[in-house]
């Protein structure tokens, strides 16, 4: 979605998500490009969030767990998730993230494997204390390049409706 404007006799539009109105309950949303995730990412971002769990971070004491090798942190798993789905659906027209639940990582992620993103709205409806807004559910799950979902998470959003935004 975009929002024209017009400058001079030109059309210009802005990237955007949706605003609530444009939410539709049980619309699935597939997110591209999907996100290959690499060693340094994941040590970037463990190291970034001061999570010094062995293992995504020591690949000699990882090959002896049951995985036999480093995992990909999964707070960055989620975090790519949901990443993914910002400029579809929320860029611009968000207010807060409100809260997840659910949250689940039923496979892990490996160096080198590829992240697919989509998500279903599960629910809307207007604030009763914000006017002007409304609060979108949204089930977020990641799969990877063998289509084995690796996370799940269930993720309220605060987002304008088109008339109230600023």
């Amino acid at each position: 979605m975009s929002d024209d404007r017009k400058i001079d006799d030109r059309k210009i539009e802005v990237q955007r998500g949706l605003y609530f109105e444009e939410f539709d309950e049980h619309t699935l949303y597939r997110h591209s490009p999907g996100r290959t995730v690499t060693e340094a990412d994941n040590v970037l971002f463990s190291t970034l969030t001061m999570n010094s769990q062995a293992l995504h971070l020591d690949a000699a004491w990882a090959a002896t767990q049951p995985f036999g090798q480093r995992l990909v942190n999964s707070m960055f798993t989620l975090a790519t998730l949901v990443g993914a789905s910002v400029t579809q659906l929320t860029q611009g027209t968000i207010v807060a993230n409100l809260g997840f639940e659910a949250v689940a990582f039923p496979h892990p992620l490996y160096h080198g494997d590829t992240l697919y993103s989509e998500t279903i709205v599960t629910g809307k409806r207007l604030s009763a204390s914000r006017p002007g807004q409304g609060i979108v559910t949204l089930e977020h799950t990641g799969r990877n390049q063998h289509d084995v979902v690796v996370a799940t998470a269930v993720r309220s959003v605060l987002v304008w409706c088109r008339e109230a935004q600023p």
